[in-house]
Parts: structure tokens; C-alpha cells; sequence
């Protein structure tokens, strides 16, 4: 996981992008892993978009034939087809006859299906790239106005009464639009008012714009595609445009990130999908492209804050694949959900190959809003022994995720999904699945620090923020040996060392009530690679891992990105902007009302006050001693934690 920190090295992995922004982690809701069983396949082509009206799902895409799930006969459905939401069942009245490929579809006010896509005739009738259908018949809506006489259309996107299409186009119901623009969604009529346009496609190929999405609050769109100008004005593959009033070009680009090559014989573009938060406070990109970062965002998930302006901007944070390909992205209920030919993620360390910090997820994939570390979620886009004759398990794409009332759908142009036969499309239900709550540090200010000892005795000392009280001492032969230890609600994460592991060391977990230390087990099979008896001091905080260790450069405090849920620790380190604290002689340190409390080779303890948003986050001249260093003191001890009990 790469986040955009103040002075990390390379931008790798799920990472940070600026040291201002530290999204907090909140309740997430994941869907099911299991995909339902009921939804129909589909053959020859692939799913590339969906839409609900009145308990009917609609998939469109360039497949051709269709079937109910079970045993039924395929029947011949080019492109567009509707079934039952309950029950799977083909909707028999439903059968358009469209020339060409579905590639999104959106719903009027009224309950009117819009299709777009790469299509002449409609019904037999002209209707070029853009038509309304009655849901209930398929008949042409002959009263809707839109049309898209000048090329394909990519994407659309309905917020606040109003249309969003984009593109390769260049004229819209005969008046000049060039990738993107905005309609009357009932009456299909252009809105002369939005007046923005794409030019100059990236290596001599036409511009148009591939993906689009507008904020829920109706304020905000953001599209990417194959552009290099909007409007006059450069902005590489990625533009936003300010809704309210008369729409206009915003001053936001990470054009830095989106000019660079990536592997452009094969990538003309590397934008592939995008998706705001549901408080419209930013958005999430999937990129393919191959070769090229990190100094492009190529074959990467990145978050951008809606209200960011200016030029240049970095993502909040990255999680890069390792040079896989992300063709889908959909953020619903804390949780971004992306979908491709990716087989790990948080594995900026290596390409085509699993790095240190990779975690195994095939071509689908959920990571936490807050960090864009991976959660434990693993349906795996395979299909097991399940597949029939003739079936594909794995394909180079999932064109779509979208959210359904009931769960969140996938069109892929493969057939496997969750070990099971789900043929170009299916569905994970909201039924099933399960709540991610956030977990921190004790927020109490009183409490008691802890200090272990190598043969496991745990000293118990009382802490009001300021003093200590008279010191107590239990047996915990659980937590011999231990190198840094930190709490995060009802247990401790403690480095040990462990013969045999890859370090020599394991990042382990055990119970802790204030009382016992539980028996260790391993916080994850995915952090075998880090050496965590190379910490000297470490506590979390809203889902970073804040430390200071061995080894050069040491002379800095610094962070990983660490998901509770799964235990996944970032591949990339990044460090924190500090002054005046001398990190190397630190040895033991905890989180404790806003302050890091530490512990020094001189065998003092001390207080810092600590905001990872500011610029100077921990300023040295602001330390207060707490116990005052000698030998004696007894604060030498990388060890130290602190706990409310």
C-alpha cells in the first residue's frame, strides 16, 4: 500500500499521498463472498453494464446468447436482456433488437431505460449509440431526444435531473460535444449550458472519454478517458469539472501521474474506472497501463479528496498491483471494491511476480476507504471444478461492478467467480455479508504503561497522562521474549522471535484484558516477509502502524499502513515529518490522549504531543520529561505499552 507521505522513498504499494489528508477508518459493510445462485449466464462476449427498475435487473454487454441458471437451453439475447431479480428468471417481454454492443445503461425519472453504446439501429429504426427503451416491451421511447450521432458512447451517469455521457463522440442531437455532455434525462434534450470538451487523444489516437462518475451530492463530475486537453487546458487522462451554477473546468490535475508512458503500444490510455465516496468527499481510480510506476499511477487503485485544487495533486493513497491490470471500481458503504486480471494487491515491491506485502486476491478485490489496504475478503474470480464444458475461468476483464438494491454485481468476460459457474455476470449479496468496526488504542488519558520482560514478568505502572504510580509486577510467560508491543482494543500485536520464519521473527497477536496475555498466534501469513524484531517502539493509530526500528536512516519515525481486518501489513515505509525528537535513542512508545508517550536509550520517559495532519507532526521542542533519565530509571524497554486496565 503506497500513501503519500512526507519524504518515503519511492511511492510503492498501497500508499499515502499527503501528509494534510489522514482519512480516519469507519464502519465498513462488505458484501457476501458467495455470489448467488440464482442470477442467468450469459456466453460469447462479456457483461458491461447494469441497471434496476421495478424489481427487474437489466444487463447489457457484447454477448449473445443467454440463459436462465440450472439446465435450461440457451436462448439468443444479443447484447441487451432483463430477468427477475428474485428469482433469475428470463423476462421473456423484454427483447430489443439493438445492431451493436451495450456498453453502460442508466434510468430516466419515469422508469425508462437508456441505453448506450455502439449501436445504429435500434428496432429497426435509427438510433444511433444512445436510445430510451420501455422497460416493460423494449420498444423504442420515441419521444426521448438523445442521440449520439457522432460515435460511441462509454459511460453515463444520472444525478440531479440531468444526463451524463461521455465517449467518442463528437456530435450530440447535431450539436458539437466532444467526449462528454450532459442531457435532459427525460426528454433527452442537450443542455447548451455544458459547454466542456476534450481534445488531443494520447499517441496520435482520437480523444474520447472512457469513464465518468458524478459526486451523490450532484456537486461534482470527474471523467477519464483519452484526452490530454479539456477545454483548452492541459489535463492528462483525468479532469473535474465543478457542477454547481454553470458547469466548469476546475482547477484540480495530477497530471504528473497521467502524462507519463506507461506501456502505451499496449495502453493508448491507463484510466479505466472511477467512483466517489457516498459523502462525495472523494473519489477512487483504477488504472491499468503496464510498466511505469510509480512515477505514473499505472496498474494502481488511488484515492483523490474531492475539494483538493491545484496542479500536480498526488492521491491520498495507492495500492499498486504489481503490474496487473484494474478495469472496475465501485465504493459503497466504507469499502471500495475493484475488479480486473490483478493477482495481488499491496504489491508495489515487485512486477508480474508476489512481492513483500502481497496479498493474494484473483481479479477481485475490496480494500478500506481509508487506507486502500486490502480487507479479508476473497471470493477469487475462478471457478473451481465447478465450470462446464466450454466455460472460461479466467478472462483479461471485469468491464463493470455496479450496486443493485440487493448486492453488488459483476460483469466479467469470463465464467468463473467464487469457485462457482457464474457465465459473464452474477451478483454478491448484501445478505451475508458482514460489518468491519473500526479498532484504535484506548482513548482514556488514565491508565497504565506496561513494560515486559524477557524472561516475561509484566511490570504494571499507573499513568495519568503526567506521573506515575507505585509500580506492580504479574507473571506472563505468554510474552516472553517480546520485542515492540502495541494495543489495539482487546489484544496486543507483539514482535517475537521464531525459529524457522523467514526473519527469524513474527508479527503475533494475543488477548489481553489487563490482567492476562493470552497465547500468541500469527497475526498473518502475509507478513512473513517483515522483520519485526527490527522495531524499537511502535503503536497504531487509525490504521497506520507508527514506529521507529533498526537499520540506516533510522533517525525518523515511521509509518505502514496496518488492516485490522486481516492483519495485512503496507509493503511500503513512509515517514512522518518530526523535529527535535532523536528517534534513534527511542525504545518503547505508546499513544495516549493525543500524545506519544516514549521511552529512551537514556532510560527516561517523556511526552510528545503528536497530529499526524499537521506539517511538523511531532515537534521535540514541545517534549515534557516525565521521569527524568539515569540508569536506574528503567525506560529503556522497546517493549513498553500503554492500556486503560
Amino acid at each position: 500500500m503506497v500513501a503519500a507521505a512526507s519524504s518515503a522513498a519511492l511511492v510503492l504499494g498501497a500508499t499515502a499521498a499527503s501528509a494534510a489528508v489522514v482519512p480516519v477508518p469507519g464502519s465498513a459493510t462488505l458484501v457476501s463472498t458467495n455470489p448467488a445462485d440464482h442470477t442467468p449466464h450469459a456466453r460469447n462476449g462479456e457483461a458491461r453494464g447494469f441497471a434496476e427498475i421495478g424489481g427487474v435487473i437489466f444487463v447489457g454487454g457484447t454477448f449473445t446468447e443467454v440463459r436462465p441458471a440450472g439446465t435450461a437451453d440457451w436462448e439468443d439475447r444479443r447484447y441487451l436482456f432483463a430477468y427477475q431479480r428474485s428469482t433469475g428468471a428470463l423476462v421473456a417481454g423484454f427483447q430489443p433488437d439493438l445492431d451493436g454492443a451495450v456498453n453502460t445503461l442508466a434510468v430516466t425519472p419515469a422508469g425508462e431505460l437508456i441505453v448506450g453504446g455502439v449501436f445504429r439501429n435500434v428496432n429497426g429504426e435509427e438510433r444511433r449509440n444512445l436510445v430510451a427503451l420501455d422497460p416493460a416491451t423494449g420498444a423504442t421511447v420515441s419521444t426521448w431526444e438523445g442521440r449520439s450521432d457522432g460515435g460511441v458512447v462509454r459511460d453515463m451517469d444520472v444525478s440531479d435531473g440531468w444526463l451524463y455521457i461521455g465517449g467518442a463522440f463528437n456530435w450530440v442531437n447535431g450539436t458539437a460535444h466532444a467526449g462528454v455532455a450532459r442531457l435532459d434525462v427525460t426528454t433527452g434534450a442537450i443542455d447548451p449550458t455544458f459547454d466542456i470538451d476534450i481534445a488531443v487523444g494520447r499517441h496520435e489516437v482520437s480523444p474520447y472519454v472512457w469513464t465518468l462518475d458524478v459526486s451523490p451530492d450532484g456537486d461534482t463530475l470527474v471523467f477519464g478517458g483519452n484526452f490530454r486537453e479539456v477545454d483548452g487546458l492541459a489535463r492528462e487522462q483525468l479532469a473535474m469539472v465543478d457542477l454547481v451554477g454553470t458547469p466548469t473546468l476546475t482547477d484540480w490535475n495530477s497530471n504528473h501521474r497521467f502524462a507519463p508512458n506507461c506501456s502505451w503500444q499496449t495502453f493508448t490510455h491507463y484510466v479505466q474506472d472511477l467512483s466517489f465516496g457516498e459523502d462525495s468527499s472523494y473519489f477512487v481510480v483504477g488504472t491499468n497501463g503496464g510498466a511505469g510506476w510509480p512515477t505514473a499511477y499505472c496498474d494502481a487503485l488511488v484515492r483523490y479528496e474531492t475539494a483538493t485544487r491545484g496542479g500536480n495533486i498526488n492521491g491520498t493513497w495507492l495500492n499498486f498491483t504489481g503490474n496487473d491490470t484494474i478495469t472496475s471500481v465501485v465504493v459503497r458503504d466504507g469499502v471500495a471494491y475493484l475488479g480486473g486480471h490483478f493477482r495481488w494487491l499491496n504489491n508495489p515491491n515487485r512486477s508480474d511476480n508476489a512481492g513483500n506485502g502481497a496479498v493474494d486476491r484473483l481479479g477481485i478485490g475490496a480494500v478500506t476507504v481509508a487506507t486502500g489496504m486490502p480487507v479479508n475478503w476473497n471470493p477469487r474470480r475462478s471457478g473451481g471444478s465447478a465450470l462446464p464444458a466450454g466455460a472460461t475461468s479466467w478472462g483479461s476483464a471485469v468491464p463493470v461492478l455496479w450496486f443493485g438494491s440487493d448486492g453488488l454485481y459483476f460483469g466479467h468476460n469470463s465464467d468463473g467467480m467464487g469457485n462457482e459457474y457464474h457465465g459473464r455476470l452474477g451478483m454478491f449479496p448484501n445478505a451475508g455479508g458482514r460489518t468491519i468496526t473500526p479498532r484504535n488504542p484506548p482513548t482514556a488519558t488514565t491508565g497504565y504503561l506496561y513494560l515486559p520482560s524477557v524472561t516475561g514478568d509484566l511490570a504494571k505502572v499507573p499513568f495519568d497522562g503526567t506521573s506515575l504510580g507505585v509500580t506492580s509486577v504479574t507473571s506472563q510467560p505468554n510474552l516472553a521474549n517480546a520485542g515492540a508491543v502495541w494495543r489495539v482494543h482487546d489484544r496486543i500485536f507483539w514482535a517475537r522471535p521464531v525459529a524457522g520464519t523467514t526473519t527469524g521473527s513474527r508479527l503475533d497477536i494475543s488477548m489481553f484484558n489487563g490482567n492476562t496475555v493470552g497465547g500468541p498466534w500469527e497475526s498473518s501469513g502475509y507478513n512473513a516477509w517483515f522483520d519485526a524484531l527490527s522495531l524499537n517502539a511502535a503503536f497504531y493509530l487509525d490504521g497506520r502502524l507508527y514506529y521507529t526500528r533498526t537499520g540506516s536512516g533510522n533517525n525518523q519515525l515511521f509509518y505502514r499502513y496496518f488492516e485490522l481486518d486481516g492483519n495485512y501489513l503496507g509493503a511500503t515505509e513512509f515517514t512522518v515529518a518530526t523535529s527535535g525528537v532523536p528517534w534513534t535513542s527511542v525504545r518503547g512508545m505508546a499513544w495516549v490522549g493525543g500524545n506519544i508517550v516514549y521511552g529512551s536509550t537514556d532510560g527516561g520517559l517523556r511526552s510528545v504531543p503528536f497530529d499526524p495532519t499537521a506539517d511538523v507532526a511531532v515537534a521535540g521542542t514541545a517534549s515534557v520529561v516525565i521521569t527524568a533519565p539515569g540508569p536506574s530509571a528503567g525506560w529503556n524497554n522497546r517493549s513498553m505499552f500503554f492500556a486503560a486496565e
